[in-house]
């Protein structure tokens, strides 16, 4: 998959000083998690952090110092607003463009089919609106939320069940699909499984003729709960997450606590020889590859290291956290490492109240160090933003044309070809590079800032500017790289 999902950053009320989330600070990898804790008692009460919980966004006169990247979720903000925190970055080929794209809900006739990235599969009904961050020569995507506040990040994993050669649903088919037709974590994981048993998974996930497949692992969350959802080819077992903190980075990690599975998995693993059928049934442990390749090593370590940040903000989780925890590159949450890094970030806000809105922050740019986080808002007033949406190439897309990939076409959006243009500045021009940061930590700031009034009913402002916010802010950085 390539992406990380949820990384989390603190902010630092109550004595602690918090992560910079504006552009510019520390980068990191890729990664996803999500921090949840259920009931209320005294030590939660005002504390940002677990999932479930009431959480603090950074107010003003807090201490801040360089923030440490990273994905994750928790719960965030300046009241006790009860709420989960999801982020993720989405880790993929370094020259990758990624689009943000806005699908409206949609009523569809009875029988119709729906063309993915390789395949067909039969349309429902009815469709929920989405946002999406995607790799622009595909169907599907990295990373997304829905109208109902769903929302959900992919990983790439490879297990001891072989990858298939055919083509079939990508891991980023399946999270668009769930999206689409969910309305919470837990019904978006019996989409994807279903899909799963009835299609399957496969298909090149690069556009590049070397094909480069893998199985996914996915974190979904809602407005109260989480789940990690791994799978095996047709095989997963998933885990509900109702308190304390979740990640997942390129690794199988569900144990023990099985809350759901396969009802072919135990026999599956024991006819493979993989599990004697005695004793507690782990299922990283029967069916995580033997001689991991050096890739998962890294896994690993960035693993850890998002277990470790996520312990350490524990009570005190918010969105500019995650934002710093998605821009750390020290651990590896911020990829840039050879022909990989960290292609575009995603941080989402849910608050429990159904009558609040949630709050998603996407960057549509690659390295979330110098980029901004920009705040979407579902209303009625939502539209494509044409400045994140890349070029289209029809019948004569690579992707559509056999044999694939042969070709290569320029997916460049506009935004995209500004930032570029301002990192190049960035590199070869201290003073104005050092300027175009200041102006993407200030732009950034200001969106946090709104939305933070905005939960704390400090800002009442109509649907049909919610609905236009993203744009709004989208046409202010391409303004200032211009």
């Amino acid at each position: 998959m390539g992406a990380r999902v949820g990384q989390e950053a603190r902010c630092g009320s109550q004595g602690r000083s918090a992560p910079r989330s504006g552009a510019g600070a520390r980068p990191g990898g890729k990664r996803q998690s999500c921090t949840l804790r259920s009931g209320s008692d005294p030590e939660a009460e005002g504390l940002p952090g677990r999932l479930g919980v009431s959480a603090q966004w950074g107010g003003p006169g807090q201490k801040r110092r360089r923030w440490h990247p990273g994905p994750s979720w928790g719960l965030g903000g300046r009241e006790t607003i009860p709420a989960v925190i999801f982020a993720k970055n989405s880790d993929r080929p370094r020259d990758e463009v990624q689009e943000v794209v806005f699908v409206p809900a949609g009523s569809h006739t009875p029988g119709s089919r729906l063309q993915c990235t390789y395949i067909e599969v039969e349309q429902v009904s009815k469709t929920h609106a989405v946002i999406l961050s995607r790799p622009s020569w595909l169907w599907g995507a990295e990373m997304g939320a829905n109208e109902h506040g769903v929302c959900i990040g992919n990983e790439a994993v490879w297990t001891k069940e072989p990858v298939g050669e055919g083509e079939a649903l990508l891991g980023m088919d399946l999270l668009r699909l769930a999206l689409e037709r969910s309305s919470s974590a837990q019904e978006a994981l019996h989409v994807i499984t279903g899909l799963l048993e009835r299609y399957g998974q496969g298909g090149s996930c690069l556009e590049d003729p070397a094909p480069f497949s893998y199985h996914n692992t996915f974190l979904l969350a809602d407005r109260t709960e989480a789940w990690v959802l791994e799978t095996a080819g047709r095989l997963w077992a998933a885990q509900r997450i109702q308190e304390g903190a979740r990640n997942i980075s390129n690794q199988l990690s569900i144990g023990t606590d099985i809350s759901v599975q396969h009802p072919e998995l135990r026999t599956h693993a024991q006819a493979k020889g993989w599990w004697d059928g005695q004793g507690a049934f782990d299922f990283a442990q029967v069916f995580s590859l033997t001689q991991q390749p050096v890739r998962m090593e890294a896994a690993k370590a960035r693993f850890r290291a998002g277990q470790e940040l996520l312990q350490q903000w524990q009570g005190g989780i918010t969105a500019e956290v995650m934002m710093g925890i998605l821009r750390d590159k020290e651990s590896g949450i911020c990829m840039d490492s050879g022909g990989f890094r960290t292609t575009a970030s995603m941080v989402s806000v849910l608050p429990q109240d159904p009558t609040q809105p949630c709050v998603h922050f996407l960057t549509a740019t690659p390295d979330p160090s110098r980029s901004v986080f920009k705040p979407f808002i579902f209303g009625v007033g939502v539209a494509q933003a044409p400045q994140v949406l890349s070029p289209t190439f029809g019948a004569q897309d690579p992707v559509r044309t056999l044999p694939r990939f042969q070709t290569r076409v320029d997916r460049r959006h506009t935004l995209y070809r500004g930032h570029q243009a301002a990192l190049g500045l960035m590199e070869s021009d201290q003073d104005r590079g050092q300027q175009l940061q200041q102006k993407q930590q200030d732009l950034e700031q200001e969106g946090l800032k709104a939305t933070q009034g905005l939960l704390a009913s400090e800002w009442a402002p109509s649907l049909q500017e919610l609905g236009s916010l993203f744009q709004a802010f989208v046409k202010r950085e391409s303004q200032a790289y211009a």
